[in-house]
């Protein structure tokens, strides 16, 4: 579950909180509506009720920002508290007005999707991938100014290499994130739904699976009838040295006195961190 970005909207945006030198205006709750970009509106209603109760003691301490649109304005940043406001049965709350074109509040509203406490592995992912061609930047930009690190927006996105199925069966919770990377490793791809279905029906844990689909990826067929020969225990630790460096399926095979190090990626950019890490 996603907890929040680090250090936030702010990285992003410089102007979203209220300052001493922005005038605060009291807007009709009638003219207010939340930001049009956004593709959630789940609110837990607990959380508003107890919000509610802390506007009715204290009043609305932050106020909301908004947009100026045609007809009256648009929440950037403060929806909670506007629904709050509205449930404690203000006619009207304080607002800055703040002055953002239609692809900032595009981008606003993916991130306060990410603040979401409730957002699943999934949903973050999309919403990483999101800002990324968005904002067109790196990884490794977009971890720093959310206060992230590189291999968790790398294996968040990574995900999306999952067959849409498997990514729904993320989002409901049946499997979770760390059964899906693994599923990512699997190098015969229709063994796919068979795995899934041993996951939930015999409820096998994330390391388990890992195991699992090594020594499925060990048994792949070749084009010469040798059997596989068990891997030397020293290369599958290197392989999950590397595993944990790179955040993405390292193989290390080995013959009798030459090999290859196979490193898998995903997309140009997922190529380019992993160059990166190489060069240091």
């Amino acid at each position: 579950m996603a907890k929040g970005l680090g250090k936030g909207i702010n990285a992003l945006f410089t102007n979203l909180e209220a300052t001493r030198d922005d005038s605060v205006q009291e807007v009709d709750v009638k003219e207010i509506r939340p930001n049009p970009y956004q593709p959630r509106k789940i609110f837990t209603e607990e959380a508003i009720k107890e919000l509610k109760d802390s506007i009715i003691q204290h009043g609305i301490i932050q106020p909301i920002i908004v947009k100026k649109s045609i007809k009256g304005y648009d929440i950037v940043v403060g929806e909670r508290r506007f629904r709050a406001a509205k449930l404690a049965g203000l006619n009207k709350v304080p607002v800055v007005i703040k002055d953002f074109t239609s692809q900032q509040m595009m981008e606003l509203a993916v991130l306060e999707n990410l603040q979401r406490e409730d957002l699943t592995p999934i949903e973050e992912a999309f919403a990483y991938q999101t800002l990324l061609d968005k904002l067109d930047i790196t990884q490794e930009e977009l971890a720093n100014r959310l206060g992230k690190s590189r291999p968790h927006i790398t294996n968040h996105i990574r995900l999306l290499s999952l067959p849409e199925n498997i990514q729904s069966l993320i989002n409901e919770g049946k499997i979770s994130m760390g059964h899906g990377r693994a599923l990512l490793g699997v190098k015969q791809k229709e063994l796919l739904p068979k795995l899934v279905e041993k996951i939930i029906n015999e409820e096998i844990n994330v390391r388990q699976l890992e195991k699992y689909i090594q020594q499925l990826n060990q048994d792949v067929p070749r084009e010469t009838n040798k059997q596989t020969t068990k891997k030397d225990i020293f290369i599958e630790e290197q392989e999950n040295v590397l595993r944990n460096r790179f955040g993405t399926t390292v193989t290390i095979k080995q013959r009798k006195k030459k090999g290859k190090i196979e490193i898998e990626f995903f997309s140009t950019d997922d190529l380019n961190r992993i160059l990166d890490l190489l060069d240091k």
